[in-house]
């Protein structure tokens, strides 16, 4: 598989600043992105990307997810209900750490968190195939 992101040695990261709305996401939702390292195209089916996923204390999501590529995913702290409905009521609770990978087309979500937490996401598409 062909890799294009960045090299990048260890260097502080801001977790302050250079957070965004991740697609997909309510407006409002209070859930942000952090984009670590990145080569994904998702209209060329090719590339990777690492990120960090923050969910504010009782920030949910309204809708399941679905994506055309491998996504893994590490709870590294708080707590993530996956399964909530639009409402942001029910689902099943996971309490760090706590760990998940998806081949594409897998649904997923709605999540949910009452605590906060924050996830890190590596997202990859399989060019094996190609």
């Amino acid at each position: 598989m062909p890799m294009n992101k960045p090299h990048l040695e260890f260097h502080p990261l801001d977790m302050v600043n250079g957070w965004q709305s991740p697609p997909g996401y309510p407006p409002g939702a209070a859930v942000q992105e952090k984009i670590l390292a990145s080569d994904i195209d998702e209209v060329n089916k090719s590339g990777s990307r690492t990120r960090l996923l923050r969910f504010e204390a009782g920030a949910f999501s309204t809708k399941p997810f679905v994506h055309d590529h491998w996504e893994e995913v590490y709870l590294v702290s708080g707590n993530l209900t996956v399964g909530n409905d639009e409402n942001g009521v029910g689902g099943e609770v996971f309490a760090a750490p706590t760990y998940a990978c998806r081949p594409p087309g897998v649904w997923h979500g709605p999540f949910k968190s009452e605590t906060g937490c924050l996830l890190y996401e590596i997202h990859y598409y399989d060019e094996s195939k190609k």
